[in-house]
């Protein structure tokens, strides 16, 4: 496959850094002993955070006073993440073409990214930049849709999805199959919530989903006011402060040494 972006990522999150930084989750407190425990994140580790946006992941794995780089291909959101984190060095890369050197690293993480480049190709070059026993970490916040109104939302805007890779098709794992670059993934799951006023955890969150941001601005607008038409039918996205649920899903794998390159 080749080093390219997504259409819809590179348009939408081009154009959506504002709503991106406003209306996507953190992530919750249970992660920091997930990272430090099972990743092997912490003082002393080389950690890079691939696919890493305007840097919401990033800033945990600085935290925890590790040698972070981020590399990020969409230059609004590596902006961004630059002036949030002065102290991160922040390259322009993709997981095709990772600008470091082999075995640089003894982790590295992709936060709500990893669907978007998942291939042969970049399995070979994450195996490449990673120590041999380094491990890859894979973390996506995702949707509690047995709540009504999750899934009332996520009706909205599948229609928009077209073929952007998405989290939950689950297609993401194919790379794994039958390869010998890493071992079986292991997955945790933490459950986790964001609160905030109904522009914030509704409209900023959705309309910066990629397919959605690559919307002409029209369409866009007419996603959000068939958000807003859902307070009709469901009162909690009535009440001043809505708690989105979310369960995030934190997965590993291990570098084996050496193995099918």
């Amino acid at each position: 496959m080749p080093a390219t972006i997504h259409d819809a990522a590179q348009r939408g999150y081009a154009s959506a850094s504002d709503s991106y930084q406003r209306g996507r989750p953190e992530y919750p407190e249970a992660l920091g002993a997930w990272l430090g425990e099972t990743l092997g994140v912490g003082p002393g580790a080389r950690v890079l955070d691939l696919g890493a946006g305007t840097g919401k992941f990033t800033k945990l794995l600085a935290r925890t006073g590790a040698s972070v780089t981020a590399v990020e291909p969409v230059d609004t959101m590596r902006a961004r993440l630059s002036e949030a984190l002065p102290g991160v060095r922040a390259l322009a890369g993709t997981a095709e073409t990772i600008p470091l050197p082999d075995g640089d690293i003894d982790v590295l993480t992709c936060a709500q990214a990893f669907h978007w480049f998942a291939n042969a190709q970049a399995l070979r070059e994450m195996h490449r930049v990673l120590r041999p026993g380094g491990r890859l970490g894979m973390v996506w916040n995702v949707r509690d849709e047995s709540i009504d109104w999750v899934a009332a939302i996520t009706g909205v805007i599948t229609p928009y999805e077209g073929d952007a890779p998405r989290f939950y098709k689950g297609t993401w794992r194919q790379p794994f199959e039958g390869q010998a670059l890493f071992g079986p993934l292991q997955r945790a799951v933490f459950p986790h919530s964001h609160v905030g006023t109904f522009e914030q955890v509704v409209i900023d969150r959705i309309l910066s989903v990629s397919f959605i941001a690559a919307l002409p601005e029209q369409e866009r607008q007419s996603v959000a006011d068939r958000l807003r038409s859902l307070k009709t039918h469901h009162a909690a996205l009535r009440e001043p402060t809505i708690a989105f649920p979310y369960a995030t899903e934190a997965w590993i794998a291990e570098r084996l040494p050496n193995a099918g390159r």
